[in-house]
């Protein structure tokens, strides 16, 4: 292998930018990080070219560890995307400065240059300076530049993002033939999916500093295995069903379970990718035995037309069970939405479907992704809270059906090395000796898990102040759910200092209910009322829970700030129908300064095996801090509380 990358991470402060990235790049491989803005991306590749230090893992390339190496002692070339050329020099003297300073003889760097300059098509235009040429063109000089001296790797920071339609074209195809014909390794960073799929010998998928996914472009595109990947990359149409029988349903339709389907449990939700291009759509049906697995009929709702291609978005009807993933529908309404994609000729162009046209809707083709469930992480203490939270987590997790991990947290040797916010975690920080856990005890824990150890939960221990190692591992293992256990009298100093300072999920656990079925979703309107009810909803949907949506108002509202609420609610309802979920909403007045103690009568009137709070993205001058109102809530109850930050 040519480059190895194992474990790298990088760090801004406390904040992960890139996770534990692992890759292997072959030799004379043109490799592609694709992701969006902000995603890791171009710090990769800064790290790999000796530019920002990584906070951990290794760099190796060629069979030598360069992680602590200067950049010019690691045989790389870079081109960023600004051009960086140098505007006081020629051509020429661009293209040879780095020989220049490794005391090339003038000959041979005269020679080198004119070869490179013929190479990406600027030949004779060596005497001319910078702003004599067009943007493309000092792209190609800074190509020129960084292929001077024959570095091994080749770096490019979206080196055509600059630059017109046309121009990146051009381009790209001079990038791919100079690369094949020097064969020289190349890593490609961008966010142009055209881009990729032309230039990739494999593409690595980026968001949030994680490694999505790695795969050809085909395979990429055709056969995601994440639902990420298959939404992000191409775009997709994404829907969930249910396993019945050996077949997929989707509603009334029943379409056959491929083969080399990954495994999926009888009455699972299943995923189905099908792409735009492999949607049918006619003004008839599709004819037996054509291949095409009929949908039913559809109303168009948007259609454009951009020559070479027409697209379509269709609403389809009759898919009650159904659950649209991508493109999702508008928060509050059922709608089940699919993109299709004709290539147009002049009998199409002419012919093609309007808005409120009634059309039929079949698929030539689908792919299920991997399965899915909530990510949870279990933070267990020696306590009886602890205790409470991994036994009730445990039940949580095991509906979930995704991975789960159960964490402890030691003090020890290392915990004297710790972060800047470690270190103001450690101050009074819970952790005494007598609640430090070890992976014994973790490991007993484990076995009396519901049906046993399950393959699916992992064991870790971290060293440290909890609050900041339990934020460190959610974080980096992008969990969906954080499981704690909670003071007697309200949040306890690490539940605070951690609900302060996450945008994770944190379930609050005192007393262990036997089950989970029956939930309350207290929600107030605008974005955090928005968010509790989606994340509640997604766990109720994981564990078969009804739902009661409660909404406490004030008494005096005007007849606006009721219809806000009347609609809200409503929207709600929508939500929670659209995901299955048996739900039924309830609204009612409440007198100032009794907010919580109506929450709490509803709670122990309704019988509730879980309390879903929202907390709202800031904190209003003269109102009490979400972090109190949810310390209020938790004080006076024994039910577990779901906080669902706006961000989640």
């Amino acid at each position: 292998m040519s480059i190895i990358l194992k474990d790298l991470t990088a760090r801004y402060g406390d904040t992960i930018v890139v996770n534990q990235v692992s890759l292997d790049i072959a030799d004379g491989e043109l490799f592609v990080l694709l992701g969006g803005s902000g995603s890791g991306k171009s710090t990769i590749l800064r790290m790999i070219a000796g530019l920002t230090p990584p906070a951990g893992g290794s760099v190796e390339i060629n069979g030598r560890d360069v992680t602590h190496l200067p950049p010019q002692a690691r045989g790389t070339g870079v081109v960023f995307q600004n051009y960086s050329v140098f505007r006081h020099m020629t051509v020429a003297d661009n293209v040879e400065f780095g020989l220049r300073i490794r005391r090339v003889p003038p000959a041979e760097r005269h020679q080198r240059s004119t070869e490179l300059l013929d190479l990406v098509g600027l030949g004779g235009l060596g005497a001319r300076f910078p702003d004599q040429l067009s943007g493309g063109q000092q792209q190609r000089v800074a190509l020129a530049r960084a292929l001077a001296y024959e570095p091994t790797v080749l770096l490019l920071d979206e080196p055509f993002s600059a630059l017109d339609v046309k121009i990146r074209a051009q381009l790209r195809q001079s990038l791919k033939d100079i690369q094949r014909q020097l064969k020289v390794t190349a890593i490609l960073v961008t966010h142009d999916q055209e881009e990729a799929f032309e230039l990739a010998d494999r593409i690595a998928v980026i968001e949030r500093g994680y490694l999505m996914e790695v795969n050809t472009p085909e395979l990429l595109y055709h056969e995601p295995r994440t639902e990420f990947a298959a939404t992000f990359v191409g775009g997709g149409n994404v829907v969930v069903g249910r396993v019945a029988q050996g077949q997929i349903k989707l509603g009334d339709v029943r379409l056959p379970l491929p083969p080399d389907a990954p495994p999926h449990d009888e009455d699972a939700p299943i995923r189905l990718l099908f792409r735009p291009e492999t949607v049918y759509v006619s003004a008839t049906p599709p004819a037996e035995g054509s291949g095409i697995h009929t949908l039913g009929e559809a109303r168009v709702c948007e259609e454009m037309f951009s020559g070479s291609q027409q697209r379509l978005r269709l609403e389809m009807r009759g898919f009650q069970d159904v659950r649209p993933l991508s493109p999702p529908p508008p928060y509050g309404r059922r709608i089940f939405h699919i993109d299709a994609l004709q290539v147009s000729d002049r009998a199409v162009a002419l012919n093609r479907p309007q808005p409120g046209d009634r059309v039929w809707v079949g698929l030539r083709g689908y792919h299920v992704l991997n399965p899915g469930g909530l990510k949870v992480l279990i933070a267990y203490a020696d306590t009886p809270s602890g205790q409470a939270a991994a036994t009730f987590g445990a039940l949580l997790a095991s509906a979930a059906g995704g991975l789960t991990a159960l964490l402890g947290v030691t003090e020890g040797a290392q915990s004297a090395a710790r972060s800047p916010l470690a270190e103001l975690f450690s101050r009074g920080a819970e952790t005494p000796a007598s609640q430090s856990v070890t992976r014994e005890t973790l490991e007993a824990v484990a076995r009396r898990w519901p049906g046993g150890p399950s393959p699916r939960l992992t064991l870790k221990v971290r060293e440290g102040a909890v609050a900041a190692e339990v934020l460190a591992e959610a974080q980096e293992g992008d969990y969906e759910l954080v499981v704690l256990g909670r003071g007697q009298n309200g949040l306890g100093r690490v539940a605070r200092q951690i609900l302060e300072r996450t945008e994770t999920p944190v379930l609050l656990v005192r007393e262990p209910r036997p089950q989970i079925a029956r939930m309350l979703i207290c929600t107030a309107v605008g974005e955090p009322g928005k968010t509790d009810v989606r994340f509640g909803g997604r766990v109720a949907r994981r564990t078969r829970a009804t739902v009661t949506v409660y909404h406490v108002a004030p008494p005096a509202s005007a007849p606006w700030q009721r219809a806000r609420i009347t609609q809200h609610m409503a929207e709600a309802q929508a939500v929670l129908d659209a995901l299955g979920v048996p739900a039924a909403t309830k609204s009612e007045p409440h007198e100032p300064g009794n907010l919580v103690a109506a929450i709490i009568a509803e709670a122990e009137a309704g019988d509730y095996d879980l309390l879903v709070i929202g907390a709202p993205a800031q904190q209003h001058p003269g109102r009490l801090r979400w972090t109190d109102f949810a310390s209020e809530i938790v004080r006076h109850t024994d039910v577990p509380v779901l906080v669902a930050p706006m961000m989640a």
